[in-house]
């Protein structure tokens, strides 16, 4: 036994600094891949575009992305155990618009947006139940939810609603200026959601059985883990996220509409697979989310320097999405290689 575990440790050894770091930390390669990826942008755009003022777009890039960053945290959770959550962008929709009718019907703010809240997270329950206890692919569940939630939301209305009640536009119409830079509170919110899914995932026994799932569900079975409830309670995370996300773009856009979010959950599950987190789970970082979500925020802004049009959004994203499943793939293959 001493033989067989010393030959790998003086493989390791024999190794450069460089590549033994990499050899250890393989699942942050990826992570850096975006990470370079973003500041590679950013230098090129500031070199082409004199008007590319960094503070001024990277603060705007936040503001313009809050929601999509919120729903990229509770996705995170649900793709870290190897599953998907095709209804994010649908409940975002109903929740936006079902909160703009509550407040548009006299019910105080602070009632309207814990029920949004509440409400995104029972849908995430219900999808979290058909996957757990019904044996329905996460797939399948997630598509059952996602046209739930936008029938609902078009019983709701079938018209924009739009918002009057300064409790809400508050979020979006606030901002604290420090030198170039900007934020809003729908900002803080989000960046707030971020730091604390990623100390609940790094620091928490929750967190590690989430990573332990994805890993092996079977192997945490046999550690005594408890799956059953780990896996509830990610759907719940993605659907709280989704109705904190409703309420963000309603903030954002002054109205709720039944339409919103459409396509939202591709852009969404984009952001997180460029930011790092295998699909197929146990690999990846709340961090590199928020890098996806830039990155996908700075094509987009990119190109509307360029005066392109922005299908070359979708282009670039899905160039992207091309090379960072690749790296995925080597990534699988050199970890089931080392065992």
């Amino acid at each position: 036994m001493t033989s067989l575990t010393a030959a790998p440790r003086a493989h390791e050894r024999a190794l450069t600094p460089w590549r033994r770091f990499l050899s250890r930390h393989i699942a942050l390669v990826p992570v850096f891949a975006a990470a370079v990826i973003l500041v590679v942008m950013i230098a090129g755009a500031m070199i082409n575009f004199p008007n590319f003022q960094l503070p001024r777009i990277l603060s705007s890039i936040l503001l313009d992305n809050a929601y999509l960053l919120v729903l990229a945290v509770g996705m995170t959770f649900v793709i870290l155990t190897g599953g998907i959550d095709l209804s994010v962008g649908a409940v975002m929709a109903f929740t936006g618009i079902l909160c703009a009718r509550l407040l548009s019907e006299g019910v105080p703010v602070a009632v309207a947006v814990p029920a949004m809240i509440v409400i995104g997270g029972a849908i995430g329950l219900l999808i979290g139940v058909l996957v757990q206890f019904f044996d329905v692919q996460p797939f399948i569940a997630s598509l059952i939810g996602m046209f739930l939630a936008r029938g609902l939301a078009f019983v709701v209305s079938l018209e924009s609603i739009k918002v009057a009640d300064e409790g809400l536009l508050w979020l979006q119409s606030t901002r604290l200026s420090v030198g170039g830079w900007y934020i809003t509170p729908t900002g803080i919110l989000a960046l707030l959601t971020v730091a604390l899914a990623a100390l609940v995932l790094r620091y928490t026994r929750f967190g590690r059985t989430v990573y332990a799932i994805g890993g092996s569900e079977q192997s945490a079975r046999l550690m005594g883990l408890p799956v059953v409830r780990t896996r509830l309670l990610v759907y719940v995370i993605s659907g709280v996220c989704a109705g904190i996300a409703g309420i963000v773009l309603t903030a954002y856009s002054g109205a709720g509409y039944p339409l919103n979010g459409v396509g939202t959950e591709l852009d969404t599950i984009a952001a997180v697979v460029i930011g790092g987190t295998l699909l197929t789970g146990g690999s990846g970082f709340v961090v590199g989310s928020l890098i996806g979500v830039f990155v996908y925020g700075l094509i987009r802004t990119i190109i509307s320097f360029l005066g392109a049009e922005q299908s070359w959004t979708r282009i670039t994203v899905g160039a992207l999405l091309l090379v960072f499943v690749v790296v995925q793939r080597v990534i699988v293959s050199r970890s089931a290689t080392r065992r």
